[in-house]
């Protein structure tokens, strides 16, 4: 690999962070896709700035040899083409050969999904003679009835509530405020923690509103550790924060409303992340159907 390929690669590198500001690990990573093009184009007799689309899409054939997962070439294609076209704006080329590339089919696994006769036995699961148990069953039922990220919950302060309004303002990804409703249900217990447990664990201490047996401010280790006894009580296996947030936004769907809707409560920039759900929802109808229907 030749050392006027490695400066191009640093200067490519120093535009991403630069000019994309994208994140360390993702210019690592860009970088070791990158270094492994070079070396392997390299290896095959060609040089890597003059690289042809037959030549890169062999690379990548290499690749999927060597047992690379398809999620991890599908980065290398993303790698290539970007790198490639950086030398077409920098004058270096008159094309990008990486521009038709064919990255691997990936298949996403459908998110795990409990059924809302799950959700209810997980909602009874805590002990409401106890003060921590009317803690836990605000915690869930506020994260169910609300879609929220276990960090969106554990960050919640006490001026994002709107509780006698009906709604809370979450902080998401990049800071991003968005306006959540909150069910009746929540509204109640989230009312009674605040009013009859909180004040007594924090003493005034802090604005967080949920807090571990010391009053301080619960962590997401601590949440997942709690839900994941609850979950085991309910005989629910593998659930996590995520899985209520999954739940949320399928159950939501499944009684008709909006998807649009759903991913402005959800916070998603794109909306195709949010159409995994209308996969699950369509996913049961098929086994509702193949299971009842005469002819199926």
């Amino acid at each position: 690999m030749s050392q006027l390929f490695r400066r191009t690669l640093d200067a490519y590198l120093d535009a991403l962070a630069a000019e994309r500001g994208l994140a360390r690990n993702t210019v690592d990573a860009y970088r070791r896709d990158l270094a492994r093009l070079g070396e392997d184009l390299t290896v095959a007799g060609v040089d890597p700035l003059e690289a042809d689309p037959p030549a890169l899409q062999n690379h990548l054939l290499r690749l999927r040899r060597r047992g690379m997962a398809p999620r991890s070439v599908g980065r290398a294609v993303a790698s290539i083409r970007g790198f490639y076209g950086f030398l077409v704006e920098e004058g270096r080329r008159g094309d990008n050969p990486g521009v038709h590339l064919v990255s691997p089919k990936t298949v996403r696994p459908l998110p795990k999904v409990l059924g809302e006769a799950q959700v209810e036995a997980l909602l009874a699961a805590p002990d409401l003679d106890k003060p921590l148990g009317v803690r836990d069953k605000a915690m869930l039922e506020l994260i169910y009835a609300s879609g929220l990220r276990v960090s969106e919950l554990v960050g919640l302060e006490l001026a994002q509530l709107r509780l006698d309004q009906g709604f809370l303002v979450a902080f998401g990804k990049g800071s991003k405020e968005r306006i959540v409703p909150v069910g009746e249900r929540a509204e109640l217990w989230v009312g009674r923690y605040c009013q009859e447990v909180r004040p007594v664990l924090t003493r005034g201490r802090h604005e967080t509103v949920f807090v571990n047996h010391r009053g301080k401010g619960m962590t997401r280790q601590g949440f997942w550790k709690i839900l994941k006894g609850y979950g085991i009580s309910a005989g629910i296996r593998g659930l996590s924060p995520h899985v209520l947030r999954h739940s949320f936004a399928s159950h939501l769907l499944e009684h008709g409303a909006d998807l649009r809707a759903v991913q402005m409560m959800l916070g998603h920039a794109d909306i195709s992340t949010t159409q995994i759900y209308t996969h699950i929802h369509q996913q049961r109808l098929k086994s509702l159907y193949d299971r009842f229907h005469p002819r199926a």
